[in-house]
This record gives structure tokens, sequence and C-alpha cells, in this order.
């Protein structure tokens, strides 16, 4: 996966757009507009923002089906995807919750986005939604069917969930880039809002070797430089929002704070302190360890 070509930066910024409740879940309104209204607002807020690209889910569906979704999920979720292709200029990528792959693969195929989440891609996952396996198998042969060129993302050992199998780091890389041939792998702590730490992310980059390893979770303008020291690139929603509220929408100010957070090199407390004894230390003389590319396909 050449994350410089489809997102025109080797460390890319991806922000959410979490849709509201679609039809056929508990908390669906009874309006698409209303759905696809927010869906545009937030994501206008994203590409204003400065993010390098955009995943669109289903996140207020919850509780969630554990793979296959309702076919008004899928027939929604491409009407509204659509919409959002011809308003924002960064790439676009999918994910249905919990698992449904497929239907993502189907969505991003019909309407041109560039790639896709799967939550549970190789391995066996215990979730509150119940045991669910990896659908690598499955997903590779559609993808072929299909004639796709979409990527496919694929969370290891994934946020709000424990592993039937290995709980080894490395190995789980390792078998969802060699064995299930996923094009990059996304690292979450164990929920929503939480960062997966530093050395898991770098034990994670060297398990990937040239893959891309995305930061699934947790990451805000205060840890996202240290934490893209070991990163590709980060999967941001939560600290984006009004407040950090995960019901709150879209801030455009957030957004672009973040941004500029993530391109700054980061800086180790020892660091800092040798600068405030040293003033020739702030002259340049410090390497820059942790600063990403800053071009950018916002528009």
């Amino acid at each position: 996966m050449d994350c410089q070509q489809i997102f025109k930066t080797a460390n890319p910024i991806i922000g959410v757009v979490h849709l509201l409740p679609l039809p056929a879940s508990p908390r669906w309104g009874g309006d698409l507009k209303t759905v696809i209204d927010r869906a545009e607002r937030e994501a206008a807020a994203l590409s204003a923002g400065g993010v390098d690209g955009i995943i669109v889910e289903n996140f207020f569906d919850a509780p969630f089906c554990r793979e296959r979704v309702d076919p008004v999920v899928v027939s929604a979720m491409t009407t509204i995807v659509d919409r959002l292709m011809g308003l924002v200029a960064q790439p676009i990528g999918i994910n249905v919750l919990r698992n449904d792959a497929l239907s993502a693969m189907a969505i991003a195929s019909c309407t041109g986005a560039k790639f896709i989440r799967v939550n549970v891609f190789t391995n066996t996952m215990v979730t509150d939604q119940g045991i669910i396996e990896g659908c690598a198998h499955e997903l590779l042969r559609y993808r072929r069917e299909l004639n796709s060129d979409v990527k496919i993302l694929a969370d290891v050992l994934v946020k709000h969930a424990h592993p039937l199998g290995t709980t080894n780091l490395t190995l789980a890389v390792r078998e969802a880039l060699e064995r299930g041939l996923a094009d990059g792998v996304i690292l979450s702590g164990l929920a929503t809002g939480l960062p997966p730490t530093l050395a898991d992310l770098e034990l994670a980059k060297r398990a990937a070797r040239h893959k891309p390893i995305f930061i699934g979770s947790g990451a805000n303008w205060e840890n996202i430089p240290e934490l893209m020291t070991a990163a590709d690139g980060a999967i941001v929603s939560s600290s984006l929002k009004r407040h950090g509220n995960i019901e709150s929408p879209i801030d455009p100010i957030r957004v672009s704070q973040f941004v500029e957070a993530a391109q700054h090199p980061f800086v180790a407390p020892n660091e800092v302190a040798a600068d405030a004894v040293d003033p020739a230390a702030s002259n340049g003389a410090s390497p820059d360890r942790g600063s990403r590319a800053t071009a950018s396909s916002a528009s």
C-alpha cells in the first residue's frame, strides 16, 4: 500500500464520519435526509480542517451485527458515500461495523472509495457481539471477483475484544500481513478513546516491515507527535469532536489543531531539559525524530 499515492502524503491523518443511526438500527430516526445532511457537514468539517483522508462508518448503529448487516444499511451507506465523494477531495474509506467486510468492499468498489477497515481480519476474537472469526480468505477472493483495487486496513488485536488465539503482537501483525495479505494494519488501545502504547506501535512497526501501521484509537493533539514517531498514520475521531464528546459533531478548529500537532516533530522531555541548559541545542542541533510529511490532499 502506497500511502503517498493514495493520500498524497506518506503519513496520513484520516478523520472519521460517524453516521447517525441508519435504517434497521434500534435508534433509527426515520429520516435518511437527516443522516445525509449530518454526514455532509462532518465530511466538510474534516476536509476544512486539513485531514488527508476520511473513513465513513455506521458507528451509531450499536448494538452492532456480528457480521452481515441488513441490506438496507448497505443501501444507505452507498447513497451517503456517493454523496460525500462529490463533496470532498480527500480519499474516502468504509468501515461496516461490526465486521461486515464484504459489504464494505462492495460499497467501496461501487462508489470509488479507496480503502476499507476490517476489525477482525485474521484470528478469532471474543467481542460484545459474540465470537467473530477472521474473514481474510473470503474477503480477498471477493475483492478479486470484483476486480477491485480497494485497499484493506486490518485491525490487529482490535479494541473491545479479546483474542481466542495468539496475544503475541508480532505474530498477529505478521499473520495479518503475510498470511491474510492485508495492505496495512491498525493498532488501537483496549477501547474507543484509548491509544495504543508507543512500545506496541514500535513492536508492530518492526513486525510490519515495509507495510504501513496506523493508530486506530485514542490519538489527540497532545500524544500524536510522539505516537507518530512509530506509526505511518492515524485514524482519529473522538478528539476531533466538540469538547471531545463522541456524540457531538466534528469541530473544524479541533481538526486543524490535531493536523498541525501531527506535523510537529516530537521532542522528548530530556531533550527539552537539555535545551534549557544548552541554548545551542535549540538552534537546529537536535535531530528531527518525529516529523511527518506535510503534503495534504485537503482542498
